[in-house]
């Protein structure tokens, strides 16, 4: 793809957040509505375009932790919230190669899943599935395939996790669209598959919202 060919040339090891998913939109993964802004009248008119509340983030591909270095801020409710958020991160992605600001649509929900691949020396891709967000390196709850994978390899990976009750109906919240969630898991597979250059690719987390996966962030490395 035209992204990752322009990364290699380059020399970069790593895609942008936004960069990682306009490669899973072009295979069909859902992701959260969002645009890369670069200056404060862009971000404005992101702000009419989207509406609220938001999550504003820093976005390059030289970021790697944007909690840990303060570059994110969640449930922008209003105009001044927003660009308080917006003038402190400026101040720090001004100093960071290639940055910019992500404005995207705040989405909710009660239940947060993830999907990585790595592309293993031996075996090839490989694709990851299991429980997202902060659960993700404490409980390690995950399970694992060799692409290429067909339905039934990803039903039997939401199957696998300890916590696959998850995956059904929770404290009124509807059961998980396994059709949905199917379809985003052998899509990580065929992104392995068709794009040798990725060493390994981390959608997390993927946010439930009412019964349909959408991914929030996303990072992929390459080789």
């Amino acid at each position: 793809m035209q992204i990752i060919k322009k990364a290699i040339k380059e020399g970069r090891k790593t895609l942008s957040e936004y960069e990682s998913k306009l490669i899973l939109k072009h295979y069909s993964i859902p992701i959260v509505e969002e645009i890369l802004v670069n200056n404060q009248d862009e971000f404005l008119d992101a702000l009419r375009i989207l509406g609220y509340p938001l999550v504003i983030k820093g976005c390059s591909p030289n970021i790697t932790h944007k909690t840990e270095e303060e570059l994110i801020f969640l449930d922008i409710r209003n105009k001044n919230e927003a660009i308080e958020a917006f003038d402190e991160i400026n101040k720090k992605i001004n100093q960071i190669k290639d940055g910019a600001i992500l404005v995207q649509k705040m989405v909710k929900g009660g239940r947060e899943l993830m999907v990585g691949m790595i592309n293993d020396p031996q075996f090839g891709p490989s694709v990851m599935f299991g429980l997202g967000g902060i659960f993700t390196e404490i409980l390690k709850d995950v399970s694992f395939r060799v692409a290429p994978l067909d339905k039934k390899d990803a039903m039997d990976m939401m199957m696998e996790i300890n916590a696959n009750k998850i995956l059904d109906s929770v404290r009124n919240m509807p059961p998980i669209d396994r059709e949905e969630l199917t379809k985003l898991i052998l899509n990580v597979g065929k992104i392995g598959l068709e794009n040798k250059q990725i060493k390994e690719m981390d959608i997390n987390p993927i946010i439930i919202y009412g019964s349909k996966p959408i991914a929030v962030d996303a990072l992929i490395v390459l080789k």
